[in-house]
């Protein structure tokens, strides 16, 4: 262990950051004038955070773009779930124009870091249930938003957080309002991400024992039924701490180094 400081960077192939937000970003320019690729695991070099062009790490949608790159703003862990779950209806345009979509995401309390925090003490999370952040106030919407109209999506977010009393996982329930209803929703997702080795399309409602210590989304959809307009649920599972985090920030320095995607990655 040695003070960032002291660190060596220039001897470095490439540097994962996951220093605070606010203070990450600098590092990483830093570390880029050494020469060295760098994954940024903080908010500040990610879409709707920043005007620099960084490409944005959610490696399956923007895998082209992290091919080479010197430097990957790594994805938020709601993001991830959020964005992998929505891409294929916001690519085939079939989301609603000028409509909202509802998320509703809890996540185990790993999610909230490590410092220590009255309200985050086994005490207070144990054999409870609780939002936070409502009113869209979460740290990962600026991503959501400028992700979700880069895929072409003109549409509102309303984003609500819970906390679960879990150490670790991610499950998201996104309500899309689409101008139809495919005869086969999961089609459209077993098409769009057709050999992606961490990705799981399944007609079962995925769960937290599904993903835990895997870098892996697991994704189902439902047909709403009595609604005016046609509604999809489509539900998204990931660990906030493996393909949430440190798996996709390996997966993407994978792709940035042209290495095995899939290398050192648990699946």
């Amino acid at each position: 262990m040695i003070a960032a400081d002291d660190a060596a960077f220039h001897r470095a192939e490439l540097v994962f950051s996951a220093l605070p937000h606010g203070t990450s970003g600098e590092w990483v320019r830093r570390i880029r004038r050494e020469g060295v690729r760098a994954v940024d695991l903080s908010s500040d070099l990610r879409p709707g955070h920043t005007a620099e062009s960084i490409p944005y790490g959610l490696t399956e949608v923007n895998r082209a773009s992290l091919r080479g790159a010197q430097v990957v703003a790594n994805p938020g862990c709601y993001a991830t779930a959020v964005l992998l779950g929505l891409a294929p209806l916001l690519s085939c345009g079939l989301v609603e124009p000028a409509g909202l979509i509802a998320i509703d995401a809890a996540s185990g309390v790993t999610g909230a870091g490590n410092s220590p925090r009255l309200d985050l003490l086994f005490a207070e999370i144990a054999e409870n249930f609780r939002a936070y952040a409502v009113g869209n106030e979460h740290r990962h919407l600026p991503e959501m938003r400028a992700m979700v109209a880069a895929l072409g999506g003109d549409v509102d977010l309303v984003f609500t957080p819970h906390l679960l009393p879990v150490a670790r996982g991610i499950l998201t329930t996104m309500t899309v309002p689409v101008a139809s209803v495919p005869n086969d929703p999961l089609q459209l997702w077993r098409e769009h991400y057709a050999g992606e080795p961490f990705i799981e399309i399944t007609p079962d409602l995925p769960s937290l024992r599904d993903v835990v210590r895997r870098n892996v989304a697991r994704i189902s959809v439902r047909t709403v039924a009595e609604t005016r307009q046609p509604v999809l649920l489509v539900f998204a599972a990931i660990d906030n701490l493996v393909k949430g985090a440190a798996g996709q920030a390996l997966q993407n320095a994978n792709v940035a180094l042209g290495l095995t995607e899939t290398l050192g990655l648990p699946s």
